[in-house]
């Protein structure tokens, strides 16, 4: 019979590691890390499903460091790979906090950044290694990093790394790590490339699945506010920033050009307490915004969904989706960077008319409806450009040839009849 998990004390940690925790302020586990971690320090092969926000980087990190206890030699024994090099920052964070009193030693390998500080801290030695797949390859091919002692794996956000098309790079790692090794592969969502990717590399895995896939945190309030056009959103985001409620807030956009003129609005109209995030910023702009917003030095991050994976900055007021997504589990990523902790948060979402079959498949997807709320009143309602009206007219006219292939597609219709007017008047 299971002992009933009631607090970290219970779950076969040392000293110092509980000492590690309770200093980072957990008092009791949260049911990711209740049930994962006894199983991780039974050697199982474990898949984590889980939403976004509930701990799942303690439940693997806690039992992995467990297991090493204390510095041994130069080379790596267990290898985190994550998505992007902001959450592989947020891992590391996380790792050495918890590695406190420990004698263990961990090194960052992602892109962005010159390679020589990295060079030195395998030359230095280290037992974990926190990478994005490109660099720990880059590193490993110069022959910086011994593989022979690596004796568990972790695949965090592995939803992320199939939408980013990691499977390649990965398949690379799993040929120079031994085969002999317990692999944890940690998501949100269980989409059908992760089960592939289980079925690859994973033996006869316990798969812990905490939530419905794809569930949202209840602590979120979840709104929609139906918007005509890009200028309209822009004034709607004006009135809604003027709000003192909107303290701190994380606001996603689904392109750099997008983020670069919201970002310029925003320091020009609303604040200069503002920063922008994305994949043309280059890595120290990137983590200097990331750390000014998590130190509460700024009040708004404009950024891409580069950020929308397993960044955890406590009280964020409010989530700002200024397009919706089209990856549709980064919506749940993205509004899971507020209710973190059961604390409570708001998402908002600004929706045109080509984006409103999104917002149905997201609401598929989470398995709710998204209350719909009426304009401010006094808002200015901008006319849609001719241009807009085209792009939309494009997009709904692909989601409805997508549901019906029979479907000729209104706008082509109308493009059609257009060209037989002017031959008739030729």
């Amino acid at each position: 019979m299971a002992i009933k998990v009631q607090s970290f004390s219970d779950l076969n940690l040392n000293k110092q590691i509980l000492s590690a925790v309770k200093e980072r302020g957990y008092d009791k586990p949260t049911e990711i890390q209740q049930r994962a971690i006894p199983a991780i320090q039974s050697g199982h092969d474990v898949i984590g499903i889980a939403q976004t926000g509930t701990g799942k980087t303690a439940a693997y990190v806690l039992p992995i460091i467990m297991k090493l206890k204390y510095h041994q030699g130069n080379d790596p024994r267990a290898l985190i790979l994550s998505p992007t090099r902001e959450l592989a920052i947020q891992i590391a964070e996380e790792v050495e906090k918890f590695c406190a009193n420990l004698d263990l030693k961990t090194a960052r390998l992602y892109g962005g950044t010159g390679l020589k500080l990295q060079k030195e801290q395998l030359e230095s030695g280290a037992d974990i290694l926190i990478a994005t797949p490109g660099r720990f390859m880059d590193l490993y091919l110069e022959g910086f990093i011994y593989t022979k002692y690596i004796k568990t794996m972790v695949l965090d956000e592995a939803d992320k790394m199939m939408d980013m098309g990691f499977m390649p790079q990965i398949r690379n790692i799993l040929e120079v790590i031994p085969t002999k090794r317990q692999n944890l592969l940690f998501s949100a969502t269980m989409a059908e490339k992760v089960l592939t990717l289980s079925e690859e590399f994973l033996e006869f895995p316990m798969t812990i699945e905490i939530t419905p896939q794809a569930t949202t945190v209840p602590e979120i309030g979840q709104i929609l506010y139906k918007v005509p056009n890009f200028k309209t959103k822009i004034n709607l985001l004006g009135v809604l920033l003027k709000n003192n409620d909107f303290s701190r807030v994380i606001l996603f956009t689904k392109t750099k050009a997008n983020a670069n003129n919201i970002f310029k609005f925003i320091n020009r109209k609303i604040t200069d307490s503002v920063r922008l995030i994305h994949g043309n910023k280059d890595q120290n702009t990137r983590i200097n915004a990331y750390r000014d917003f998590q130190d509460g030095e700024i009040n708004i991050l404009v950024c891409t969904d580069v950020v929308a994976r397993g960044i955890d900055i406590a009280e964020v007021s409010h989530v700002i989706n200024f397009d919706v997504p089209l990856v549709y589990e980064d919506y749940v990523h993205r509004i899971g960077r507020t209710g973190r902790a059961k604390k409570s948060g708001k998402a908002i979402t600004f929706v045109n008319e080509a984006e409103q079959y999104h917002i149905q498949q997201i609401e598929t997807l989470i398995n709710q409806q998204i209350k719909v709320v009426k304009l401010p009143v006094g808002l200015k309602v901008e006319p849609t450009s001719f241009e807009e009206q085209q792009i939309m007219a494009r997009e709904i006219d692909y989601q409805k040839r997508k549901e019906d292939e029979s479907y000729s597609g209104a706008f082509h219709a109308k493009k059609n009849i257009g060209t037989k007017s002017k031959r008739n008047h030729r």
